[in-house]
C-alpha cells in the first residue's frame, strides 16, 4: 500500500560555522567521523552545541540516497523532510535565526527539486521575528516547500500568543502545513535522569501546544489552518477527559479566550501514529478519526519507530483505515494528490 511518512527529520551534511559567523554561541555543528575499523569517507558525526555533545547520527541523517534505500527496505515510498528541532535557534538574533533558516531550507528544496516523486519538504522558520517568519514562509513556497515545521513554544510564548496569530494566519491563506514539534522541554532542570525530557517532557511539550492553539482560539479563529502534531499528540489523548472537565468545572479559568469545549476540536488537526503501542494508536484513531491520523515514524532516530509503518501494517484494521493512515491522510493534511508521487 502507498505510503508516505509525514515525520522524519534530515540535517544537511556540512554545516556553516555559526558561531564564528555571527560571534556568539549556541548553535549545532557537525564533527564527521568514521566508525570503528571502516576506512574513507565518514558515515557519522556527532552534532554539538559547541563542545557539548548533543546527539551521534549517521550519514542517513544527511544522505538522501542513503534514506531512499531504507526506505525501499521499509516499504515506504514517500518521506516528509523537516530539519531537528534543535536547529530551530528561536533562541538566537532574529536575523541570524533567519540566515540559519535559510540554509536548512534550500537544503531541503534542493533534495525536493532532485527526488520530487520520493521527499516532500517543510520549512523551518524564524519565529522570534514573526515578520522575518512570515518573510521566509513565503520564500518556502517559493522553493517548492509544502508547510513549516515549528516548535511547541516559542521562547516565552505559547502557540496562542498574538505576535504568532499572523504567522498562523499567513499558513492558512498560503495553504502552508504546519507540523509541531515539540523542543526545548519543560521542567528540564527537575529531569536530570533517565532521558526524562525525552520520554516525559516531549508528550508534555505536545499537550501545551494543542491547549495552548484550541484555548487561545487559534483553530476557532482560522478553521482552514491545516496543523499536525507529532508523538500521537503526546499527552493530551491520555488527558482529554481532564481537560474537558477543567473546561466544564473552572470556565473562569480555563475558557477566557475561546468559549468552545475543546472536545469539538477533535478532528479537526492531525496526528501522527508515533505511539509505539497498538491500544494507544487504536485509541487516537476512535478519538480524532482514522482520516486525522498520519503515519509518523521520527526517522531515522532511536525514539522513533525502527520500522516505519510496521504498527500500522501489522493491526487488525481494514483496508480503508489502513490507507487513510498510511498516505490518505497525509495527503489530505498536505493538501497534495497522491498522482504527484505514482
Amino acid at each position: 500500500m502507498f505510503t508516505i511518512d509525514i515525520h522524519t527529520h534530515i540535517i544537511p551534511e556540512n554545516l556553516p560555522d555559526f558561531k564564528k559567523k555571527f560571534g556568539y554561541g549556541g548553535f549545532v555543528n557537525l564533527d564527521h567521523h568514521p566508525p570503528a575499523g571502516r576506512a574513507g569517507k565518514p558515515c557519522c558525526a556527532r552534532m554539538m552545541v559547541d563542545d557539548k555533545f548533543f546527539r551521534e547520527i549517521e550519514d542517513n541523517c544527511w544522505s538522501a540516497e542513503k534514506r531512499m534505500k531504507e526506505c525501499d527496505h521499509h516499504h515506504v515510498d514517500v518521506q516528509v523532510l523537516s530539519t531537528i528541532p534543535v536547529m530551530f535557534c528561536y533562541w538566537a538574533k532574529p536575523k541570524d535565526g533567519l540566515e540559519v533558516s535559510q540554509f536548512l531550507n534550500n537544503h531541503i528544496a534542493g533534495i525536493i527539486q532532485k527526488y520530487p516523486k520520493r521527499f516532500i519538504g517543510l520549512g523551518t522558520i524564524p519565529l522570534q521575528s514573526p515578520e522575518l517568519a512570515i518573510k521566509e514562509l513565503e520564500r518556502c513556497k517559493k522553493i517548492g516547500l509544502t508547510g513549516v515545521q515549528i516548535g511547541s513554544h516559542v521562547n516565552d510564548w505559547n502557540l496562542d500568543a498574538p505576535e504568532l496569530f499572523p504567522v498562523f494566519q499567513a499558513c492558512a491563506e498560503m495553504n502552508m502545513s504546519v507540523f509541531v514539534h515539540p523542543w526545548e522541554m519543560m521542567g528540564q532542570e527537575k529531569m536530570q535522569k533517565y532521558w526524562l525530557p525525552w520520554l516525559v517532557g516531549m508528550p508534555a511539550e505536545t499537550s501545551l501546544a494543542i491547549c495552548s492553539m484550541i484555548f487561545g482560539g487559534v483553530l476557532e479563529r482560522l478553521p482552514k489552518l491545516r496543523v499536525a502534531f507529532a508523538h500521537g499528540g503526546g499527552s493530551f489523548p491520555a488527558t482529554i477527559g481532564r481537560i474537558e472537565h477543567g473546561f466544564d468545572s473552572r470556565p473562569d479559568l480555563v475558557a477566557i479566550d475561546n468559549k468552545k469545549n475543546p472536545k469539538e476540536y477533535l478532528g479537526k488537526f492531525w496526528l501522527d501514529s508515533l505511539t509505539h503501542d497498538t491500544a494507544m494508536l487504536e485509541y487516537i484513531i476512535n478519538l480524532v478519526g482514522a482520516h486525522r491520523v498520519a503515519l509518523g515514524s521520527d526517522y531515522p532516530f532511536p525514539l522513533g519507530e525502527n520500522e516505519p509503518g510496521k504498527l500500522i501494517r501489522e493491526m487488525d484494521l481494514g483496508s480503508d483505515i489502513k490507507e487513510k493512515l498510511l498516505h490518505a491522510s497525509a495527503l489530505e493534511w498536505l493538501g497534495l494528490s497522491k498522482n504527484n508521487f505514482v
